[in-house]
Parts: structure tokens; sequence; C-alpha cells
């Protein structure tokens, strides 16, 4: 169990670290409104616009959990050469997080996702995207600004929405600058990579079986197991939804961490606070059982909010407090 004293003594190193995070970046829009009719022309509500907000979204949501902790934190990916990239990047100065690292392209369109939220219920969500993997010009413009930095970060982490940028060359790249380095993973199915020479890898259930080619009724251990031999990580890190975490280490009995949500509202943007906080906390020296309780926490706090929330460290000491 980890101790509301421990968890604090952590928090506090988080404050020291430096992180990247490298992924697909994209801009979360929030429409809010009101629904009273059924709309005549379809079977469909009325949504009554009451608000807009913009969230920068995917990897660079990871990179605001990271941010609410104190931690200096860079990301890299690209963008469009477009308004909604321009919106992004300047949600991502008003963060002070460094997005030197960030291209803009005039090939492609930033990613938008769009979620219309009525009465605390999402009614819909719009996707505006095109997936597109970078060039090789591209990879190596990237590559050779994560060289020149690569000393100024504790940590790496991968966030894998499967839009294009980290493709099999622009990952084995950032993988070899970071050896000896923290360097954590958060998966897409859709993107099958071999996840080599990395720390953890953080799947959920669902991409836990489908990585390792197994049945969708297959034990969470049996997925674990096999996983650790497939990607040769030092960690992998399932989570179980309403059941929790479970934590896969070689030699070690796998480590089961359950729930510690106390309700649900909204589970967009939980998988980004868990790899979060899992990677800091590894970066911090907590053991890998004491890292798995922190991102389990930090992702039972992130779903009792609506939208792609934060978590602050307060919230988060507060629910290990309760536990």
């Amino acid at each position: 169990m980890l101790s509301p004293a421990r968890a604090e003594d952590l928090l506090h190193r988080f404050t020291s670290l430096r992180v990247l995070v490298a992924g697909d970046l994209m801009l979360d829009e929030f429409i809010w409104g009101n629904v009273s009719r059924i709309s005549p022309e379809a079977p469909v509500p009325v949504v009554e616009v009451t608000g807009e907000s913009f969230y920068a979204g995917g990897a660079a949501n990871v990179a605001r959990n990271l941010r609410e902790f104190g931690t200096r934190v860079s990301v890299t990916g690209l963008t469009g050469a477009d308004e909604a990239g321009d919106r992004l990047l300047g949600l991502l100065e008003d963060s002070a997080i460094d997005a030197c690292p960030v291209l803009a392209d005039n090939s492609r369109h930033t990613i938008v996702k769009t979620r219309v939220v009525a009465r605390h219920q999402q009614v819909v969500r719009i996707d505006r995207e095109a997936p597109m993997a970078p060039s090789d010009a591209q990879i190596t413009d990237i590559l050779r600004r994560l060289h020149a930095r690569i000393h100024e970060w504790d940590a790496i982490i991968l966030s894998d929405y499967a839009k294009g940028f980290l493709s099999p060359a622009m990952v084995d790249g950032i993988c070899a600058e970071s050896a000896g380095k923290i360097l954590t993973v958060d998966p897409s199915p859709l993107n099958p990579l071999p996840w080599r020479n990395v720390t953890a890898v953080k799947p959920n259930l669902k991409e836990a079986r489908a990585a390792a080619s197994l049945p969708p009724n297959a034990p969470p251990e049996q997925a674990g197991a096999a996983l650790l031999k497939l990607w040769g990580a030092s960690l992998v890190l399932i989570t179980l939804g309403e059941q929790g975490m479970m934590l896969f280490q070689n030699g070690s009995e796998p480590y089961h961490t359950p729930t510690r949500a106390r309700e649900v509202f909204d589970v967009s943007g939980a998988g980004d606070t868990a790899i979060a906080v899992f990677t800091l906390a590894l970066a911090a020296s907590a053991t890998p059982q004491e890292a798995a309780e922190l991102a389990n926490h930090a992702s039972g706090v992130a779903v009792g909010k609506l939208g792609t929330a934060t978590v602050l460290p307060a919230e988060l000491l507060a629910s290990i407090t309760r536990a």
C-alpha cells in the first residue's frame, strides 16, 4: 500500500523532472449545450449551444497532465499549418509547454476531435483527421532536434494514437536517442509496432489481448506474460477499466491494484493521465508497484471529471489519503 507520506515525497520529486512527449498531436473541441427536444427532421436531440472550449489533445494532453505536477515538459509531433494548429500551439504556450520540436506541415490538416456534450452526456463526437506518416525529411529534422537536446530530459513518453507520427523509422530513431533513459509507451492496436528496448508499455486489456494474438476472453495474466516476452519491455501495465490495473514484471508475480474511481463521468483522457503519472513516478525512483498505484489513483480522479481533464497533485494526494 502506498502511504500518503510516500506519495507526497514522490509528488515533490515530480517538480524537478523534465519529460519529452512524442506522438500524435490534436486539438480537442468541446461544444457544451442543453437538450430540450428531439429534432423533427430525424430522431436525434437538438442541442442548444451554451459554450465552447478548446484543449490540447492526444499526445499534447499527456503533456498537459505532466505540466500539472510542476514538471518541465516538451512535446514533439506534427500539426497542420492552419488555424487549428495555431490554436493548439497557443494552448501549449499558455500552459508553458515547450513546443520547439513541433513541425507545422503545409500539406496536412491539424487533427481536431469535436465532442458535443449536453447535460453531462456526450451526444456525438466528430473527428476531422487524415492520418499521415512524417516524410523522411521530417523524420531527419525531428531526430536532429531531439539529438541536440536529449540530455535535457529525464524521461520520454511515446503517445500513439495511430495517426501516423510514430512511424517505424521515427520510433526507431527516438528509441536509439533515448538509450539509458526512462522510456514509456502508450500504444495503439492500430499501429502494432515491436516496442523493443523500452522501460514500460501501457495497453488496455483489449489492446493487450490483440497485441498478444489472444482471444477476447483471455485473462489479463496470460496477456501480460505474453507481452513481456513479445515486447522485451521491463514492465507492462495493463489497464482494466473498472477492475483497476495489473502490473507485469519479469521475475515477479503480477501486481493488481483495484480501481480507485469513486464515480465515472468521462473516460476520455484517463489513459493519458495514467501514462503521465506512471512515467513521472518511475523517473522519480518509485518502485514499479508504487508507480502503478499512483497511476491508478490519478486515472480514478480523471474519470470523475467531464472532458479531457487533467489531475492536480492535491486531488491525487487526496485520493491516496482516502484509500
